[in-house]
């Protein structure tokens, strides 16, 4: 059976927030699902499948393909759980992404979610790691992520000033989008004087831990047209979950991205991402990512990210939008983040952004960051792929 295109016809987020105790799990699912379905114009009737997962190990509560059922609407229909750690939202877009395409099912419904704050991320992150080689030395994503930033900042001469460029450009995108837990702008000066978590980064320069959820539909290619005006298209997807153990990592230059995206672009015909690509979403949980992984990315050559950050080329208005959303640091909800960057990755290509909205959006990206430096990425156009 030869490969169908897929195109993204509905998202829905809820209004994320760093503490829900109004809603259970269910209720919260719920609010995604409801959503995504009434802007695709369709009801629980017309899916045919459902895609769903979260960072259960952060909760302790597992098979929420199970007991999420009256709250993700998929009573007698096949659903399917996938957890990759951090990569969970964008794993999910991907495997609802290829259920579709297989012609296994006409369309496919996508849930990501997350209650941080009734998990213990710390402690969830750091007990998954070896005993015995890791642990002592990867207290948790902040620990990780400092020693990537040292490494860069080490090789390359930057500070932590041109990281804080990242956050200010991020929590300012953050106050055009509705759903963002946190809408405020920042100073570079607020940023630096922010605690200091582990050397090189503060606390403005890192993610909120969010309650929140995500829903996507995706269509075959027979009926996505019918549903929506303007569908994003699926032009592709990549991943790299390579590493077992820190100690195997390339600090300063995430591998993962470079070898996911690179793969990416050669599938699709990108031969110039920086001109090519017209935004985005980059799952970005902390501000020296925002220089690093644009060059993994081949946007622009290495040691090169945080000139290209100052001159504004990645801000509203810039020649490469990145994260008008205001991206991870101003919302995390981290088995819905991945599934976040596709919805507002696709969001823009359907021109439904609002006041962050990108004119003229023809391609956009969307990536997924967890685990030992694991890469998700994809690819979507407003033009039906020709491939």
């Amino acid at each position: 059976m030869a490969k169908k295109r897929v195109a993204v016809v509905g998202t829905g987020q809820t209004m994320h927030k760093s503490h829900r105790p109004d809603v259970n799990g269910q209720e919260l699912i719920h609010e995604a699902v409801k959503t995504a379905l009434a802007d695709a114009e369709l009801t629980i009737n017309d899916i045919d499948a459902i895609v769903i997962g979260n960072m259960d190990h952060f909760e302790g509560i597992n098979y929420v393909d199970c007991w999420s059922v009256d709250g993700s609407g998929g009573w007698m229909k096949p659903i399917i759980k996938l957890t990759t750690g951090g990569t969970t939202g964008s794993t999910l877009a991907i495997g609802g992404y290829h259920m579709v395409a297989s012609g296994l099912f006409e369309k496919v419904l996508i849930i990501g979610w997350e209650k941080n704050s009734e998990s213990d991320t710390t402690g969830a992150i750091t007990t998954a790691f070896d005993p015995i080689w890791d642990r002592l030395v990867f207290a948790g994503a902040i620990a990780g992520l400092a020693a990537e930033g040292m490494a860069y900042m080490t090789e390359f001469g930057i500070t932590d000033k041109d990281a804080a460029r990242v956050s200010v450009r991020d929590r300012k995108h953050a106050c055009n989008n509705p759903y963002a837990q946190l809408r405020q702008e920042v100073t570079l000066e607020e940023v630096l004087a922010s605690p200091m978590l582990s050397d090189p980064i503060h606390l403005l320069d890192v993610c909120p831990r969010t309650d929140g959820a995500c829903a996507v539909i995706m269509a075959s290619e027979d009926v996505a047209q019918k549903i929506c005006p303007t569908p994003a298209w699926v032009w592709g997807t990549a991943n790299r979950h390579t590493y077992t153990y820190v100690g195997d990592l390339n600090l300063g230059e995430i591998d993962s991205m470079k070898y996911a995206a690179a793969e990416l672009w050669k599938k699709t015909g990108i031969t110039e991402p920086r001109k090519q690509i017209d935004v985005i979403e980059l799952y970005q949980p902390y501000s020296f990512a925002g220089i690093i992984w644009i060059e993994a990315m081949g946007i622009i050559p290495r040691g090169k990210g945080a000139e290209y950050i100052w001159s504004g080329a990645t801000d509203m208005g810039g020649e490469l939008p990145i994260n008008p959303s205001g991206g991870v640091i101003a919302c995390n909800p981290i088995g819905a983040t991945g599934l976040i960057r596709c919805a507002e990755a696709c969001t823009q290509i359907m021109g439904k952004g609002g006041a962050r909205q990108v004119p003229d959006v023809n391609l956009a990206v969307s990536t997924g960051f967890g685990g030992c430096f694991w890469t998700d990425i994809l690819l979507y156009g407003k033009q039906k792929p020709d491939f």
